[in-house]
Order: structure tokens, then sequence, then C-alpha cells
């Protein structure tokens, strides 16, 4: 048994709740991490996992030893990160998951910048509006906007995105503009939904505005004929004059430019998007995990300045 390979399969398995979601991760087959597990518990002599057809739960003393696992290995890929920072540039894979619109507009035509300065990293990315499961998906990190409500992740802000209300031309012509936001709850105006990915429900649209000695707020829920939990399906519906949506300005732009979309309701504010990386405790810092971070800082400062 190599103890390593044995250390790594326990502990994937324990994250990803799942021996084929590991195996998976590790690129492995199911019965090899099986194998490596059972050998593992063997040699030490105790029960680390509970296993059952429809799930896998570790055990009071697999708990303890994998808070010790965690440790080790973060302090063999600490050592790794240390010599290869040593002997020069960032290298590796690097899984990342990101927003599907943020992927198209802003981060696959900057890439060949990336590539240039660190041709040596390959980035696998993932491009969802949904939640990804770092652990169980084996993602190094992953690049969400909103606050990051997953406690097992380590989170870094990285930017925020303005946003704005915007509506079709031909929605405008066809039910008017809208001068306050409760005209968009009256009858004859309706809203594009965006689904969140955690509860399924419609995000309401909260707008504000400061006056001399006050700021109101008001939140906006409005009618909805059609409502996505995909970033490109919702501008493609309010493009489709579906309704008035509120978007991230650097998505809206170049439709505004060919005059597609139209500002709406400029006397109020929407609140900044803010933007976070995101990754698991377990993985250490490692040097293209970092070169990957620094980058991202200075394409979300100058999407700040565009």
């Amino acid at each position: 048994m190599d103890r390593f390979d044995a250390l790594q399969a326990f502990a994937r398995v324990v994250e990803a709740g799942s021996f084929t979601k590991a195996a998976a991760t590790l690129h492995l087959s199911k019965t090899t991490v099986t194998q490596l597990v059972q050998q593992l518990e063997a040699r030490l002599r105790v029960k680390l996992l509970h296993r059952t057809t429809r799930k896998v739960s570790v055990t009071k003393e697999g708990a303890e030893y994998y808070a010790r696992v965690v440790r080790v290995l973060a302090d063999l890929e600490d050592a790794d990160a240390e010599v290869t920072s040593v002997l020069g540039a960032a290298r590796g894979r690097l899984r990342v998951d990101v927003p599907s619109p943020f992927a198209r507009l802003v981060l696959m035509p900057a890439l060949p910048a990336f590539h240039r300065r660190y041709p040596d990293i390959q980035l696998d990315i993932g491009a969802s509006d949904r939640v990804a499961d770092v652990i169980a998906d084996n993602i190094d990190c992953v690049l969400r906007g909103g606050e990051v409500t997953v406690p097992s992740l380590i989170a870094r802000r990285v930017g925020e995105l303005q946003l704005a209300v915007y509506a079709s031309s031909d929605y405008v012509r066809r039910a008017g503009r809208p001068a306050v936001p409760q005209d968009l709850e009256a009858p004859g105006h309706q809203v594009v939904g965006f689904l969140r990915s955690s509860s399924g429900k419609v995000a309401p649209m909260v707008l504000y505005r400061r006056a001399a000695r006050s700021e109101e707020s008001i939140e906006v829920r409005g009618r909805c004929v059609v409502s996505t939990d995909d970033g490109n399906a919702y501008l493609a519906a309010g493009l489709a004059g579906l309704g008035a949506l509120w978007l991230p300005c650097y998505m809206a732009a170049p439709h505004v430019a060919r005059g597609e979309l139209v500002p709406v309701l400029p006397d109020w504010q929407v609140p900044p998007m803010p933007m976070y990386l995101a990754y698991p405790p377990t993985r250490s810092v490692s040097p293209k995990l970092r070169s990957f971070a620094s980058w991202i800082d200075e394409l979300m400062a100058g999407l700040a300045s565009a």
C-alpha cells in the first residue's frame, strides 16, 4: 500500500461523501479507491468510514484521523509549492469554475494575455451560474458573484460589479419607460426573473437612491413571464423584450451601444455585486493558484475602470 495514495483517497472520500465521486476526482477506479481505504483501515485496525448502499459517512475515529490527514497533505502541498516557487514559474493544471457570462465576455477574451504571462499553466474552466460542489468536483477555485455562503470555503474579495436596470428598446416602445421602480409592478409591465440556485426562487430587484439627508430603498418583484438560473439566458430574455432586468454593466454595454438595450430608472441605483475567489481550505495556495488570483485582481480592476 502506498501510504500517500491511501491518505489522499481517504481524504477525498470524506470530502466527496462517495467512493464514486472520489475516484472520479482522483482519476482512479472506484475499486482502487475502495482498496486503498480498506488497506488503510486494516493497517490502522480502525474503522474510518460507515458504508451503506446510499451514502458514506465518517466514523468518530475517522473524523479525528481526517483532521490530521488534511494537515499532512496540506504540508506536503506547501512543500511542493515552495520548491516550485524557488525553481521558477508557476505551472500545472488549474481547475476553475466561473459564471458563464463572465467567462464568455471577460475571462475568455483576456486569456491570451494570461497565457503569455503564465505559459505553463493549463486552465480547465467550468462555466456555469449554478453553484459548483468545489470539493466533490475537485475544483481548485471558483469565481462567484455575491456573498460566499459555503462555510467550508476560504473566500477572498477580488472586486465588485456595477449593475443597472435595463430593458429592450422594443419593450420600452411597447410598455413605456418606467419612471419609478413601482411602475415595474404595475399592469402592463413585467420583469425577467433570475432564479437563485440555492433556493430556486426568483431574486428580487433591490434599488436605492440617495437624497440630501436620506436614502430610500425599495424591493421590486414585478410580474415574471419567464425566469432562468443562467446569466446568458437571462440576458437573451431581456433582449427578446420579455421584461426589464438588472444586469452587470459589462454585460449590457455592447447591447446598449447597438441600441438593443436602454437603461431605465437612471435616478435609482442597484447595489454593486461583490466578486469572490473561493477555494477549499484543504488546498494550499499553490503558485499556479496564487498567479491566477493575482491576475484576476488585475482583470477586475481593469473592468472597474472601463
